[in-house]
């Protein structure tokens, strides 16, 4: 006599109760068995005659379970899911509906999906539905029309502000296949991979979903996303603002030629020459907390690109920082010199041949340029006023 507790996929989780060599045997460890399925639980007295076959001595047995259903879970998933407009975006398709609804009760594969919509209570489609039906969802009008309904349900709108920033996702195979292919990994791994990037409202929100090679840098992936965006919501443009990581010297160059407008965070080799002349004008002074500093710097008659406006911006929390990382690098780098410490990758050790000394030089710079960060700027068209802030952990902000 065994207790088969579960059954999936030919694995089964089974208890043992005994063995039995005669029937009043076995009726013993049928009752041991039951016992041990009800575990203390009492039966609901429903007042009804237990007569027949169901008689079992001087009680009853429970009354079958034909069917479950997750009713206030399936009831509040689908309220949601017609709130944010998604049952007109798919023109009611009820096997994008099922499938979006699994995916959020057990994240699982396309056929185990199936398995979570019956648990749950709901007559699934089957599998030979759902790969007819995958073809239609791949289309990017398809895409284009759910990420509508996102954008609505979020009232975008001109001076909204999108967040924008790429992630990867590992496959469990070998090869690649030109799409799932490996390429960097946060997480080290050697798996293909593909590299996804996520639009996102400035509460969080999700707004489009876009898929890259896995072996796409994540450089590459910024203007397609925009444009894919700026297609679906028919926008004449937008503006970009990013940090300087996040912005290629390509990048660049490709949001100049797709005339959008931007606000890039850039490096700053060099003291900018504005800052040199607010210094020489307050002579020992020190820069208040929040103080910008605006450059005009135009294209000229052989340059491509636009006319920009540069603005350096000085933080004292910023400066703070910044100099006791210069502090504890020259500390570092005086060590090294002195041969009191191995000598490490530090910018501020200057090596001539065979000798070594702290670039002072250098040091002098850095410290000048404490505290200040560059933008470079090209105006919004009038009308417009989209933006997007592109760089690392922008989609969980």
């Amino acid at each position: 006599m065994q207790v088969v507790w579960s059954y999936h996929r030919g694995s089964r989780d089974i208890e043992h109760i005994g063995s039995a060599h005669g029937e009043a045997e076995l009726e013993l460890l049928k009752a041991a068995a039951r016992q041990r399925i009800v575990a203390g639980q009492g039966e609901l007295d429903l007042g009804l005659e237990v007569t027949g076959s169901a008689r079992r001595g001087s009680g009853g047995v429970p009354l079958p379970i034909t069917a479950i259903r997750m009713g206030a879970l399936l009831d509040a998933l689908e309220c949601a899911y017609r709130t944010l407009g998604f049952d007109r975006a798919s023109g009611g398709d009820e096997v994008f509906a099922w499938l979006v609804l699994a995916r959020i009760i057990e994240p699982s594969s396309k056929l185990d999906s199936l398995r979570v919509l019956e648990e749950a209570g709901v007559s699934a489609p089957s599998y030979a539905t759902l790969k007819r039906r995958l073809p239609a969802y791949a289309k990017e009008s398809w895409r284009q029309q759910v990420s509508a309904a996102c954008a609505a349900h979020a009232r975008l709108g001109p001076a909204s502000l999108v967040l924008y920033d790429v992630s990867t996702l590992y496959f469990e195979a070998d090869q690649g296949d030109g799409f799932r292919e490996s390429g960097f990994s946060e997480e080290r791994r050697l798996e293909p991979q593909i590299t996804i990037g996520l639009l996102a409202g400035a509460d969080g929100f999700p707004l489009m979903i876009s898929a890259f090679e896995g072996n796409r840098a994540e450089t590459k992936t910024m203007l397609p996303a925009i444009e894919a965006f700026m297609a679906a919501h028919q926008l004449p443009d937008v503006t970009v603002v990013a940090d300087a990581g996040m912005i290629s010297e390509a990048n660049q160059k490709a949001i100049e030629a797709a005339g959008l407008s931007f606000i890039l965070g850039m490096n700053i080799p060099h003291v900018p020459y504005v800052v040199k002349q607010w210094q020489r004008e307050h002579p020992g002074g020190q820069m208040p907390d929040g103080l910008i500093l605006t450059q005009p710097w135009s294209a000229g008659p052989k340059n491509d690109r636009r006319d920009q406006v540069i603005c350096y911006q000085y933080r004292h929390d910023r400066a703070r920082r910044t100099l006791r990382g210069i502090d504890e690098q020259v500390k570092k780098a005086e060590q090294a010199v002195s041969g009191k410490a191995p000598v490490k990758r530090n910018r501020f050790i200057q090596l001539s041949g065979g000798t070594k000394s702290v670039n002072r030089e250098l040091e002098e710079k850095a410290r000048a340029l404490a505290g200040i960060k560059g933008y470079a700027d090209v105006a919004v068209m009038p009308g417009t006023g989209w933006s997007f802030l592109v760089g690392p952990g922008c989609w969980a902000a």
